[in-house]
Order: C-alpha cells, then sequence, then structure tokens
C-alpha cells in the first residue's frame, strides 16, 4: 500500500496538471459513471492529501477523495489519451494530459461536511502544515499498545506505513513492542521529527531512503540494496541480514497483521 509520501506527491501532480482548469471526467469502467458526470467539465480548484487519502476539490465544492489501498494506481500521460485499457475506474483530462484511477480501495464524492469528519476521524500527518504531534501523544502516551502498532494505526498518526514505521523506530532505538505507554515523551518528539524529515525527502525524491550519509552504499563500501521499494533502509526486508550499524541480525515477526523488521540490539529487548 502506497504510504504518505506517495499521496502527497500525487496531490501536487494533480496540481500541476490540472489546477486552475475544467477538467473532463469519465468511467471507462462504469463504477463511478454517476461520479465523473457530476465533476465532468468542473474546475478542479485545489488539492488536498491527508495520510493515505487524496483529496481533489471542485469549483462545486465537492471533493474526489481517492484512498489507493492495496492495488490502486495512477497512471499520468500526454494527451490525446488512448482508448482505456484494462479496468479504469476515472480517468480525468484537459487538452494537455490524462489521467487514469485503476483499482482504488476507494473512489467517491463528498461534501465539504464530510471531508471534515474524514480529515477528523484521521490522526496527525507528519506533511502536513497543521499537524500537532501532541493530539498522537495523547494517545500513545497512555496506550497499553505497542509503538508499533500505534504507529500503522491511521486514526493515531495517518501516512506512515510499515517502511516509516520499522525505519523511524530503528533510527531512534525503539523496540517495537515498547508499549506506547512506557515511551518518553521526548522519544516520541524524536519519532515525529524523524517522520517528518524522512517523508518530507520521500515526496521531493519519490521513494523512500533512511540511511544517514555516513550509511550510505557509498559510505559503506557496500553494494546498494535492490528491491522493488528502492531507496536505502536500516532493516525494513532486511531479516537475516546484517545491521548496518552493529552487525546484529536484522529480525523479522508479524504485528497486528503486518511485518515487522527489527534490530534486536539497537532497539533494545
Amino acid at each position: 500500500m502506497p504510504e504518505g509520501h506517495t499521496i502527497h506527491r500525487l496531490a501536487e501532480q494533480h496540481r500541476r496538471t490540472f489546477g486552475g482548469e475544467v477538467v473532463r471526467a469519465e468511467s471507462p469502467q462504469g463504477r463511478f459513471a454517476a461520479g465523473a458526470r457530476q465533476i465532468d467539465g468542473r474546475v478542479l480548484r485545489e488539492t488536498d492529501a491527508h495520510g493515505k487519502h487524496l483529496l481533489l476539490g471542485f469549483d462545486d465544492d465537492r471533493w474526489l477523495h481517492v484512498h489507493l489501498g492495496i492495488y490502486g494506481r495512477y497512471a499520468f500521460g500526454p494527451a490525446p489519451a488512448p482508448a482505456p485499457t484494462g479496468v479504469v475506474r476515472l480517468r480525468l483530462s484537459n487538452a494537455e494530459e490524462y489521467a487514469d484511477l485503476r483499482g482504488p480501495n476507494t473512489c467517491e464524492l463528498l461534501d465539504p461536511a464530510e471531508k471534515k469528519a474524514l480529515h477528523d476521524r484521521l490522526g496527525p500527518d507528519p506533511l502536513r502544515a497543521d499537524a500537532d504531534p501532541e493530539l498522537a501523544w495523547r494517545r500513545i502516551g497512555r496506550s497499553r499498545t505497542s509503538i508499533g502498532v500505534l504507529l500503522m494505526d491511521q486514526s493515531v498518526v495517518a501516512g506512515v506505513g510499515n517502511i516509516y514505521r520499522a525505519e523511524a523506530l530503528f533510527r531512534q532505538g525503539v523496540d517495537p513492542s515498547r508499549p506506547g505507554r512506557d515511551l518518553a515523551h521526548t522519544q516520541w518528539a524524536a519519532i515525529w521529527a524523524d517522520l517528518v524529515e524522512l517523508m518530507a525527502d520521500g515526496v521531493r525524491a519519490g521513494r523512500i531512503d533512511t540511511v544517514r550519509p555516513e550509511h550510505t552504499p557509498e559510505a559503506m563500501g557496500r553494494p546498494p540494496r535492490v528491491d522493488g521499494h528502492g531507496g536505502e533502509v536500516y532493516v525494513y526486508r532486511r531479516a537475516g541480514m546484517p545491521c548496518l550499524l552493529c552487525g546484529c541480525e536484522v529480525r523479522a515477526g508479524v504485528l497486528a497483521g503486518r511485518n515487522l523488521f527489527w534490530c534486536p540490539r539497537c532497539q533494545g529487548g
């Protein structure tokens, strides 16, 4: 599932491509035909993102809400748009470009009140200027649930996925099984600051890189990571390999139904 930096990049790409212009909308698949008719010929006024939710605001105060889920994908291309291939839930287009949406978990129209309700049920997003990390801390600091689970709860912190969870906890030396209430506030502040920095880097680069300069392949004289997710990381998908810092074997397990990666030495016991 795409993590929050990808959604913020999509919001920016929609703004650059369609912002301030009349947009044509259609649903070749047919599942969003009624919604497409409502926004067809409207001006895309603004774009927004909160966590893993993409929001496109039109000039009639309606918002297109997209959650990609596991299988959702966007494809952009130059006009004229080719005949749709595969299952295209929604196609947006103008005179210069088009964007095809396939396989989203959610594709719906919201009114302003419904959009506000969506924001209200999500936790603070490290990539949003209005994010308040203290809102997350109020839940984390009194919870018996492990910090590894809490970071993946979108109502606690929005936008963090499996990679950022594993890497931020490693970088701060925090055992993912530690209950939230056993975390010091200073540790939470450091985790949040790390998420802000790492996810902003992800927006700029379009990939997730989490290793510090002294641990890059060039600095360490090691081969670069080869993985479909790209990017240089400390523990994510490195189970059984030596930790880049201490040489201990990176561990893997399952926590709340999601794969978890950590270093037992660098992150305590």
